[in-house]
């Protein structure tokens, strides 16, 4: 596990983009934490990372919020009215799954049996006025990017 401390959104975006540095061009990603602790304020910092200058809102009625980046596609999904799992079936959620595809999920509790595993998981937990990220690796891939995450925040 890895924890880092956000003291406030501006920190957490810089998180994202540096996130959006170490992914893999294909990974999974978990967003979890209560409403408001900033799951859709990492995405928009992941996407400004790759450059994305457009607006980043949480597809909470769509969702999904899909992004193409420079050959390589970004899915921003929100499952918090998320009815049944099964739905995400209608999503063409396996379709998404490609080589050159991230997944980003916030509340991935409510799609649970239908997702696909997680590299990376992230929980927000509010802190103050500030935020704590507690991140663990479901995967290889996973563990590459805390690893790498830790050697770029030491430098």
């Amino acid at each position: 596990m890895l924890t880092l401390d956000a003291a406030d959104q501006s920190e957490q975006e810089r998180f994202g983009a540096l996130l959006a540095r170490v992914a893999p061009a294909a990974c999974v990603i978990y967003l979890q934490g209560d409403l408001g602790a900033g799951k859709t304020t990492l995405v928009r910092g992941f996407l400004r990372g790759l450059h994305y200058r457009g607006p980043v809102k949480s597809p909470t009625y769509t969702l999904l919020e899909p992004y193409q980046l420079d050959g390589r596609m970004v899915y921003h999904f929100d499952l918090y009215r998320l009815a049944d799992a099964e739905e995400l079936e209608y999503l063409g959620l396996r379709d998404l799954l490609g080589p050159d595809a991230v997944l980003l999920f916030e509340w991935p509790e409510r799609g649970f049996g239908e997702l696909p595993d997680a590299d990376l998981q992230i929980r927000i937990l509010y802190r103050g006025d500030g935020r704590r990220l507690n991140l663990s690796a479901g995967s290889g891939k996973g563990e590459q990017m805390m690893e790498e995450i830790r050697r770029r925040l030491q430098t």
